[in-house]
């Protein structure tokens, strides 16, 4: 019997919003535009993208980052009852963001343990925002996805896990790709449709429940 393990992204999957783009709005130079388009268009790596995007942020900064992320954050809907049921099933949950530990761990903290959850971190030690990236792509991974979802997903299964991932975007689709089941909203919807990769659509954690409750997967 395969055994269900889920991999859920973070920034607008568990939150309404990409916390990374409001900091940005909020707090960056207009440089960092053209960083994003060049991100979502693939031109350059997640790594390479949301460091030059940390770059031009002052360390200065920190305190008004951090509460401002922490204030404007919501949670989707039916994320509390959603972490109740995949306890309540025996199904493992992970939390594998390309998110920065220092609002990703807060927002969580009422939810789960921070052994299950994965992000990068950040280094507030010199004069701009530099990040590290504690969980970078594997011999199998060459795309410099600073927190390789592909590569976490690969540490963390057995030979029987059915693997379901969970995302809205384009940090999340090399996971997708290895996926049994993808749950799947916004831009990560609009590639698995543009690459054939079958995927469930939500809007909120009671419709993953549903779709969850449909598999037949686990004892």
């Amino acid at each position: 019997m395969s055994q269900p393990v889920i991999f859920c992204d973070f920034d607008g999957t568990i939150t309404t919003k990409d916390n990374i783009m409001a900091i940005m709005k909020k707090f960056a130079p207009p440089e960092w535009e053209p960083i994003k388009d060049q991100i979502l268009g693939q031109q350059i790596s997640i790594q390479q993208g949301v460091t030059q995007l940390f770059n031009l942020l002052s360390t200065d900064q920190k305190d008004e980052i951090t509460q401002f992320v922490l204030d404007q954050a919501q949670i989707r809907e039916g994320f509390e009852d959603f972490v109740a049921y995949t306890k309540s099933q025996q199904i493992p949950l992970f939390i594998v963001s390309g998110g920065i530990d220092f609002f990703v761990k807060p927002l969580l903290k009422d939810y789960m343990s921070e052994d299950h959850i994965y992000c990068n971190v950040a280094d507030f030690s010199g004069d701009m925002i530099s990040i590290e990236w504690p969980h970078t792509c594997d011999e199998l991974c060459s795309n410099g996805c600073g927190c390789c979802k592909p590569s976490i997903i690969r540490k963390l299964s057995e030979d029987n896990t059915y693997k379901i991932v969970i995302g809205d975007s384009i940090t999340d689709l090399q996971a997708a790709k290895l996926a049994d089941q993808v749950i799947a909203r916004d831009f990560l919807s609009e590639k698995c449709v543009e690459l054939d990769i079958a995927f469930e659509s939500f809007e909120t954690f009671y419709d993953v429940i549903h779709i969850l409750k449909q598999l037949e997967v686990h004892t």
